[in-house]
């Protein structure tokens, strides 16, 4: 079975949707059942946007991103520092 991809707008939803059949009394299990999602993605759903607005949502995400990027960057820059420092003690 293929994985579904959620967006950040659409989880932020699926939650307020969640929290109000949670309110009027409904199961954990039934709620996530009707949402679609197992039990462990909800959890982890509201931990990482419980009280985020779509565009919050948007901006962590836009921010991840970068973030990873500029890894990514720093990490290609400290492999070449240390190409060029060996190069240059002659030990090649």
């Amino acid at each position: 079975m293929a994985r579904k991809k959620h967006g950040p707008e659409q989880v932020i939803r699926m939650l307020r949707e969640a929290e109000v059949e949670l309110a009027q009394g409904a199961a954990v299990g039934a709620v996530c059942k009707k949402l679609g999602i197992t039990p462990n993605t909800y959890y982890r759903w509201r931990k990482e946007y419980g009280g985020l607005k779509v565009d919050q949502a948007k901006r962590l995400k836009d921010l991840e991103r970068e973030n990873t990027r500029l890894k990514r960057i720093v990490a290609d820059q400290q492999l070449d520092m240390a190409i060029l420092r060996e190069a240059a003690q002659g030990n090649f």
